[in-house]
């Protein structure tokens, strides 16, 4: 979603349509609906002029027998024909916005990491909500409204040449004009929705802010300044859309003063024309019924220009790239080895190097440490293994070939995170702890996870057990119940490689103590990568990689490393005093 727009109007058409060759049937029976209703209405304004002819010399007087039962036929048939072609042509286009919805999301679950660094969530979700209902608005009322007045137009244009071509082409003569009104309309409309779809994302993104924050937002005492924030982007807000609403309106507007010129002028011309009665009571009427499409047909613009702008926003997301899986290499297991050679790298929308020449082995089964200062580089290097980036210069090796040669969800179905930024869902204990890849997994499974988790005790006091919904992200649980589920979610995975990151920080004492003793044991049959500020859980590692500034400042174990004398020893003693 790129600020310059590379689709014109027509190509966003084109594939709107596309999008819509799907559900051809209920399209046709739309069509089909729409020509119906709108050919009877204007058969009964053409019955006008015999009608009235008739009435005027006395003569036909079965037309006036069976009027009656001829109103009652095509009012029926009308009513039927109306019915099928909104209904029809609404299930075309509420199923188009379905499909939309449904592309833009599964498509969001394969964009790579960077395109989630340049976009906020308010953004996202408001082109999968409300750029979607522009879209429904454009392709169902917009669509209707287009379909059955246009088609109306023609009828009754058509009905007027046949009682007079001369005055028929008095009114076609301001077509042009019009048509210049409406381009102009519709180009700076489509520029205007697209800024009210851009405010809409902003007023997400400040609301999502504000409530997902709550209670910093009211500890610090932010509630004016949020307040504040939301305030100028919903005025923001109601500008752009004002302004939509003025050149709608203007152009709405200008468009029936200039049909009402020629309108006047074909009034006062057929009284003067050697026409009949009859003749000139059904110009009067077609002219009258002639306003009322012409002044939907304008406004309906509007509705149009939002959902062609909303088009414009999903076009873009859908056309990202999705994350490259080039690799081809499959394995069920891997053994764990793990080997990053001359490793540099820089984030996409960053030139800054973050990575610096890194280059270590680790063996399958051992326990790497990775410390440092925050910022330092220890995350990022984590975040390359699963490819959640790739690297800039240098290679990452997992059983001595490169991370690239492995298809992504092999790749990734060898890791096990916990990390002390936890993800939880709005669903039950059960489910995420058997999370995605896990859902076959049996009861009795989960619960032996939950129960080397030190959760279970817990769990079984419940009403509802592993069935138990904890709310958004785990909002009704501690923090340390919270971590245990994830580390739950771990332990069923049962990947080669686990990384851990600060695990164990959201919890108190006595957890700590009986999962940093679960995790040990579980360290033994897997390579381990921990993330560490608190020294005092990795003093058992066979490795120690202190990191400083993307670099590799020393590496060796606790021992070692307290030998040295260096920045790890530094780091341990002030910690030690902090401790004492």
């Amino acid at each position: 979603m790129t600020p310059s727009n590379p689709y014109t109007s027509w190509d966003v058409y084109l594939r709107l349509l596309k999008s819509a060759a799907a559900y051809w049937p209920s399209f046709v029976l739309g069509i089909f609906g729409t020509i119906l209703a709108t050919g009877t209405d204007a058969a009964m304004t053409w019955a006008i002029k015999p009608l009235l002819d008739n009435w005027s010399t006395g003569k036909g007087q079965w037309w006036f027998t069976w009027l009656p039962l001829l109103i009652i036929a095509v009012l029926f048939l009308r009513g039927l024909a109306y019915f099928l072609s909104t209904y029809y042509l609404t299930r075309v286009g509420r199923n188009v916005v379905r499909d939309f919805r449904q592309r833009i999301f599964a498509h969001l679950m394969h964009l790579p990491a960077s395109y989630y660094d340049k976009e906020t969530s308010g953004k996202l979700l408001s082109t999968l909500i409300y750029n979607t209902e522009q879209v429904a608005n454009a392709s169902t009322e917009a669509l209707i409204t287009v379909l059955q007045e246009g088609m109306l137009l023609i009828f009754l244009l058509t009905v007027m040449v046949t009682i007079s071509w001369k005055l028929t082409l008095m009114f076609i003569i301001t077509a042009p004009i019009v048509a210049v009104i409406v381009r102009y309309t519709s180009k700076r409309l489509r520029h205007l929705s697209t800024r009210v779809q851009g405010s809409m994302g902003d007023l997400t993104h400040v609301a999502q802010e504000g409530i997902e924050n709550y209670k910093v937002v009211r500890i610090f005492g932010g509630e004016e300044y949020e307040k504040e924030k939301f305030f100028a982007v919903a005025h923001q807000n109601r500008q752009r859309e004002m302004k939509v609403v003025a050149t709608s309106a203007l152009g709405t507007s200008l468009t029936q003063i200039i049909t009402s010129i020629p309108i006047a002028i074909i009034v006062f011309v057929a009284t003067r024309l050697r026409i009949t009665f009859g003749g000139f009571g059904a110009i009067v009427v077609v002219i009258l019924r002639l306003l009322t499409p012409l002044r939907r047909l304008t406004k309906i613009n509007t509705e149009i220009q939002k959902g062609v702008a909303g088009a414009h926003s999903i076009f873009a997301l859908l056309d990202e790239k999705m994350e490259e899986d080039v690799g081809s290499k499959t394995t069920h297991r891997v053994h764990g080895k793990i080997e990053y050679k001359n490793v540099s790298f820089h984030y996409p929308a960053s030139k800054k190097t973050v990575l610096h020449d890194i280059s270590f082995t680790v063996e399958p089964g051992q326990n790497i440490a990775l410390v440092g200062s925050s910022g330092g580089g220890k995350s990022t290097l984590i975040s390359l293994l699963p490819r959640f980036y790739d690297v800039i210069t240098g290679s990452v090796l997992i059983d001595d070939i490169n991370i690239k040669e492995y298809k992504l969800s092999d790749l990734r179905r060898q890791f096990a995170v916990v990390s002390q930024h936890l993800t939880l869902f709005n669903d039950t204990i059960a489910r995420n702890i058997a999370y995605g890849s896990l859902q076959e997994a049996t009861e009795e499974k989960i619960a032996k996870a939950a129960e080397a988790a030190y959760i279970l005790d817990y769990i079984k006091h419940l009403p509802e057990g592993l069935n138990t919904l904890i709310g958004e992200n785990g909002l009704l649980l501690s923090g340390g119940q919270r971590q245990r589920i994830a580390i739950a979610r771990a332990l069923l995975k049962d990947a080669p490689i686990l990384i851990l990151d600060e695990a164990t920080s959201a919890l108190d004492t006595e957890s700590e103590r009986y999962i940093q003793a679960a995790l040990e044991t579980l360290m033994k049959k897997r390579t381990t990568l921990v993330i560490a500020h608190r020294l005092s859980t990795i003093e058992h590692a066979d490795k120690i990689i202190v990191i400083d500034h993307g670099k590799i400042i020393e590496i060796g174990s606790h021992e070692e490393l307290l030998r040295l004398n260096g920045q790890y020893a530094k780091l341990y003693a002030m910690q030690f005093k902090k401790k004492g």
